[in-house]
């Protein structure tokens, strides 16, 4: 069976998660697996039931865990459920979901949904490091207002077409698997750019890019290098062409515009790795995908003090 036909509706996946039960038993088959219970502490197995809001205790360790320890999920006092939901909703809508829509669908306050919503999004970041092969599509865009929606404070600081005042971002795409690395980058220069590259293509790889002056210096990295002139109309010469990273950005902006409206400079990253990371598990069925975003959240934690005072 096909991924496209494994696609499950939220209908479908509310008849298989109908309450809270379900959902803990979900969480708790991808978190220990056939393996088994384990405690988060310690790694024992030597693990029982415990009778107070804990529900297991470590016999080895003697501290007591629930399926949530250890992950982005605890001391979160939204239910399994309502965190299920949310991971599918968020992972489903290819231009991503609101927090005033999910703290609707969810029945929770738009304060808590945009926590929510940035702890799932933290699960997204990258798990593989494996530097991409050649081919390899390289260009930078840049996020934010259009000009002449500025407040007029803002306007005088704007020089030339008006990316002073928006933030730039690099995208990376391997084109034999379709997957994307973006990264907020600032300021721009040929250092950055390739520096970029280096730490996330394989050297000896077939790289192509824009008329960006920056680039030409990858020969002197062990990189081929071949670029089109958008300048003076050519998209496509032979095998060079940006239009696949070029379709990550449309999606991009398409969410910035129509359903973010605006992503500060603060956060602007915790939503690049929503879209590189939906975008890169798109082949996968409707489970697979969500089994990939639990996976990416064992280890991690994002308190709201974090969120709001450093954005990391």
């Amino acid at each position: 069976m096909s991924a496209k036909q494994q696609k499950v509706s939220f209908y479908k996946l509310f008849q298989q998660f109908p309450n809270e039960e379900s959902a803990e038993q979900y969480f708790a088959a991808k978190r220990w697996g056939e393996s088994g219970r384990f405690c988060p502490h310690c790694g024992s197995v030597r693990t029982v039931r415990a009778k107070d809001k804990m529900p297991y205790r470590c016999k080895d360790c003697r501290k007591r865990f629930s399926v949530r320890t250890g992950t982005m999920l605890a001391e979160s006092r939204i239910s399994l459920h309502k965190w299920l939901m949310a991971i599918y909703l968020l992972n489903t809508n290819l231009k991503g979901v609101s927090s005033c829509k999910l703290a609707r669908d969810l029945d929770i306050t738009q304060k808590t949904a945009w926590f929510l919503a940035h702890r799932i999004r933290r699960a997204f970041d990258d798990q593989q490091n494996a530097k991409f092969v050649s081919p390899i599509e390289i260009d930078e865009s840049y996020v934010g207002g259009k000009y002449r929606n500025m407040h007029k404070s803002k306007k005088p600081r704007m020089v030339g077409a008006g990316a002073q005042d928006k933030t730039p971002v690099v995208g990376i795409r391997e084109r034999s698997t379709g997957r994307v690395k973006a990264k907020v980058t600032e300021p721009v220069s040929g250092v950055m750019l390739r520096g970029r590259v280096m730490e996330t293509v394989k050297e000896g790889a077939v790289v192509y890019t824009d008329q960006n002056p920056s680039y030409p210096g990858l020969v002197k990295k062990n990189y081929r290098h071949e670029a089109v002139n958008h300048s003076v109309g050519e998209y496509i010469k032979g095998q060079a062409h940006t239009n696949g990273v070029e379709s990550f950005w449309a999606m991009l902006k398409r969410g910035h515009t129509g359903v973010y409206h605006k992503m500060s400079r603060k956060h602007l990253q915790r939503y690049i790795d929503e879209y590189a990371g939906r975008h890169n598990i798109r082949p996968l069925a409707t489970m697979e995908q969500m089994d990939v975003i639990f996976k990416g959240m064992e280890g991690k934690r994002l308190t709201y003090r974090e969120l709001i005072q450093t954005g990391n």
